[in-house]
């Protein structure tokens, strides 16, 4: 079924527990997000990162996620993630996204606010999900604890970005970075940031920057009010290395042959994941 991303976002908040949104460009990686949520009854969020919308446009984005959706049984939904240009929101906003991102974190506070502010305004008048961050993501190859520190969500800004902007999600950096890390490299979560943001903010927390992170990190999240969890890196690499491994052993192969082992080592890929999240069973 195509859900209500708010709704489910408010019931994963309201019972301590962390809905995948799990990156997707293309069938194959929005198939493989649902068959896992089927398979282990766990709703689940479909997010089209706005760089992958010149190859995975909205309106079939948005007809894919649809169909798979409507064949589930468990809630499927779909979301644009850090959107970052008008045109690119509004394109996901009419092709019938449930939930915007706005990410206009790399901007000072008011300018952040005001960008914010227009989103929310336009999914209001049909009830979206609207995500806003405070603080800003490294990137996970070039990740430094110190440097990444000083990109981190700012507590004292929470409040009034919640109050100024009506957003309904908070996309909050306390310590993960986007892609994978280098070899050796850890991430750790700021807990103590994030209890202070929790106590600050009236609406669920986003974690991004899934992907790398230890699982028994992810499972705490919940607790301190994280209700969504982005993965992408990990999947996607999960499955490239599955399609060149197929093709360098077997060119011959099928190309829908080769996809179709993508997709399987995309879903694998997920599972450990959602087995972190708590989402598992409450579908």
């Amino acid at each position: 079924m195509f859900a209500d991303m708010k709704q489910m976002v408010e019931k994963a908040w309201r019972e301590q527990y962390a809905l995948l949104a799990i990156n997707c460009m293309n069938l194959e990686s929005a198939r493989a997000a649902v068959r896992v949520a089927e398979k282990y009854r766990a709703p689940i969020i479909l997010n089209l990162y706005q760089g992958h919308l010149a190859h995975f446009p909205p309106a079939t984005a948005m007809a894919v996620a649809r169909t798979l959706a409507e064949e589930a049984s468990v809630p499927v939904t779909l979301s644009l993630d850090h959107g970052k240009e008008p045109v690119k929101i509004r394109q996901a906003f009419r092709a019938g996204f449930s939930g915007l991102m706005i990410d206009a974190s790399a901007f000072p506070l008011a300018e952040n606010i005001r960008q914010t502010r227009e989103v929310t305004t336009l999914a209001a008048s049909i009830g979206l999900c609207v995500e806003g961050e405070l603080g800003h993501l490294a990137d996970a190859p070039r990740y430094d604890s110190a440097t990444n520190a000083d990109l981190m969500t700012q507590p004292e800004d929470v409040a009034p970005f919640i109050e100024q902007t009506g957003i309904d999600l908070l996309a909050v950096s306390v310590g993960t970075a986007h892609g994978m890390y280098a070899s050796g490299v850890t991430p750790a979560l700021d807990f103590d940031r994030l209890a202070q943001v929790q106590r600050a903010s009236s609406v669920p927390l986003a974690l991004h920057g899934g992907s790398g992170t230890p699982f028994d990190q992810l499972a705490c999240c919940p607790a301190f009010g994280v209700a969504k969890i982005n993965v992408g890196a990990a999947v996607f690499e999960a499955g490239k290395a599955a399609l060149l491994h197929t093709l360098c052993h077997d060119s011959s192969i099928e190309l829908a042959d080769a996809m179709a082992v993508m997709e399987h080592a995309s879903a694998e890929a997920i599972v450990p994941y959602l087995q972190a999240s708590g989402a598992i069973n409450r579908a």
